[in-house]
């Protein structure tokens, strides 16, 4: 006879782990099929992502901007606060963060609604800030010698990338510009919550022409069979191409995959083999190919670049920011006052962060040329007001990829300490936002403002006053907020 089961007992007989025979899911079936003949299978497979609660993993994440009536937050309370654009801290004041998104500044005490389930830090007159921006990074090879890059399992650069990844939230740097390479899956795995990691403005592929400087291919493999890849190729580090329809298509395939910005190689680099410093690479066709796809998509072109020549003509197709420009001339520089671009410069020199090459070997020669124009390259870009962004580069070194802070600080040679920590906050934000509807996240970074996103620091002692504390971060930051979560609190 059958036997009756109540709700308690029904899961004994109807196990949520099958619903092969669920209408619903037999509905969002017939949906699906209906979906894939009428707009093809990722939208189809879409709806699918969507009803099965994967949405979070299936595209670029958005940071949330709505609050529930269980949002958490935290209540800082005594800090003075370095807004990341006032020359000087605040008096003691109290910031209230409700779910990621400061909700309140007051230099009083703030009433915390009961819907509210808080998190109280007693801030001790510590300073809180906000979490630091690093404009130009290859967070997939900062921290792997090259050679292991260029003949190892891409799944060994990746684990690599994440445990690089968490070192980085965990030196202050809570969002990154990823200035080429395969960090699309690492963004989203950060993203989804399966690795901890700052937020990632992605390139994805670095693109440039044949012997350009994202050329890595061996001497063996040229000239290449039409239609080939290489392995850095194939692992969506590079891309390269040599006339315009080509260009154009690599930019598209790399905005498809969810680039926040296009990266083109313009001139000759340091790190790559065939090309000296002095080369100009692309075409101006070649180049405004690049431009007018990432223009299409709401976002910009930038460029790698060290030489005027290079960069007048990157200017003459339309790029709104160039990478590094060491070797830049003052009629260069007033152009790109003239036209309004982003410079984003490194604090180049021969000391104890440079990346290190064979003394002798080709490779350093560049290095060292390319050493002798940072001084004069942070002079002319004060001399013209340009807008200045700051970024790391380190490449194929954990040791100085762990000095990030240290190289930021390092800023000091030229500017006052506040417009240092102004420029890795206030400034790369401003930065990051030129992506447009590109942004992967919504809401602005690097500022302590009410309606901002929570991306803070508190840092033990005034970074102001003395700017040697974010070298070291580990004794220094306190605790470390993303998104309004607290990755780490080493006070209570």
């Amino acid at each position: 006879m059958p036997v009756r089961f109540g709700r308690k007992y029904r899961k004994l007989i109807e196990p949520d782990t099958c619903k092969c025979c669920d209408p619903s899911l037999q509905a969002l079936t017939n949906r699906m099929n209906a979906d894939l003949s009428r707009r093809g299978f990722f939208v189809g497979a879409g709806a699918v992502f969507a009803a099965a609660g994967l949405s979070s993993i299936s595209g670029p994440a958005k940071a949330q901007t709505s609050q529930t009536a269980q949002s958490p937050g935290i209540l800082f309370e005594n800090v003075r606060i370095f807004d990341g654009v006032s020359a000087s801290l605040s008096a003691p004041s109290s910031v209230l963060v409700v779910g990621n998104t400061i909700k309140t500044i007051a230099s009083a005490d703030i009433p915390v609604p009961a819907d509210i389930a808080i998190t109280r830090i007693a801030g001790g007159g510590r300073t809180l800030m906000p979490g630091l921006i690093d404009a130009h990074t290859h967070i997939m090879f900062a921290s792997v010698p090259q050679i292991a890059i260029l003949t190892s399992d891409i799944g060994f650069i990746n684990v690599a990338a994440v445990k690089e990844a968490n070192d980085t939230l965990m030196r202050g740097f809570t969002s990154i510009r990823d200035m080429g390479g395969p960090s699309f899956g690492l963004k989203r795995g950060i993203d989804a919550g399966l690795a901890t990691g700052p937020r990632i403005w992605p390139s994805g592929a670095f693109i440039s022409q044949t012997g350009g400087h994202g050329d890595f291919r061996l001497p063996n493999e040229l000239p290449a069979p039409p239609g080939d890849f290489s392995f850095s190729e194939r692992t969506g580090a590079a891309a390269i191409a040599d006339d315009p329809s080509v260009v154009r298509k690599r930019a598209r395939e790399q905005l498809a995959l969810g680039a926040s910005q296009i990266k083109l190689m313009a001139g000759g680099g340091v790190s790559s083999s065939y090309d000296p410093l002095d080369v100009t690479q692309f075409t101006l066709e070649e180049m405004q190919a690049g431009v007018i796809a990432a223009e299409n998509w709401g976002t910009y072109a930038t460029v790698h670049a060290y030489t005027p020549k290079a960069v007048q003509q990157a200017i003459n197709a339309g790029v709104r920011c160039i990478e590094h420009g060491n070797l830049l001339d003052d009629a260069t520089v007033a152009l790109m006052a003239e036209k309004g671009l982003w410079w984003c410069l490194q604090p180049f020199l021969d000391d104890q962060d440079a990346t290190p090459f064979p003394e002798g070997s080709a490779n350093r020669k560049k290095q060292i040329e390319m050493f002798s124009g940072t001084d004069n390259a942070y002079e002319l870009a004060k001399k013209y007001k340009i807008k200045t962004g700051w970024g790391s580069d380190t490449l194929f070194d954990a040791k100085v990829a762990s000095r990030q802070g240290a190289q930021l600080a390092k800023l000091t040679r030229w500017y006052k300490p506040a417009e240092v920590l102004k420029m890795a906050t206030a400034d790369n934000g401003e930065l990051l936002a030129l992506s447009g509807l590109r942004s992967p996240y919504e809401g602005k970074l690097g500022v302590v403002q009410e309606g901002a996103l929570a991306d803070l620091l508190l840092v033990d002692g005034d970074p102001l006053d003395n700017i040697s504390l974010i070298e070291d971060p580990a004794q220094n930051f306190v605790i470390i907020v993303k998104d309004g979560r607290i990755h780490k609190n080493t006070i209570g």
